[in-house]
């Protein structure tokens, strides 16, 4: 993959939706719950106000809306500021 997120943004891979269940029943893609959480892939260079602090393989927490979703190479990821990301995992 080769791509570089610009000055303060970074690229996410969310984690896989859980397989749900009720009584039997499969709960389709289309229901599941997003996930908000996942693993930093790569990274801009921060800016002058405000320096990067996340690096690639942190597993973080991030809000319900935060990012625009991007494809790439038949993945899905997400591209956000790093305000939008709420905590890392340790």
């Amino acid at each position: 993959m080769n791509i570089k997120p610009l000055a303060d943004r970074v690229l996410v891979k969310p984690a896989p939706a859980e397989e749900k269940t009720v009584g039997g029943i499969i709960i389709p893609d289309t229901a599941k719950e997003k996930p908000l959480q996942g693993t930093v892939m790569a990274t801009g260079n921060g800016t002058k106000d405000e320096e990067m602090v996340l690096k690639e393989g942190d597993n973080v927490l991030y809000g319900k809306y935060s990012g625009t979703e991007v494809k790439l190479e038949g993945e899905t990821y997400l591209i956000m500021r790093q305000s939008d990301v709420l905590a890392v995992l340790g």
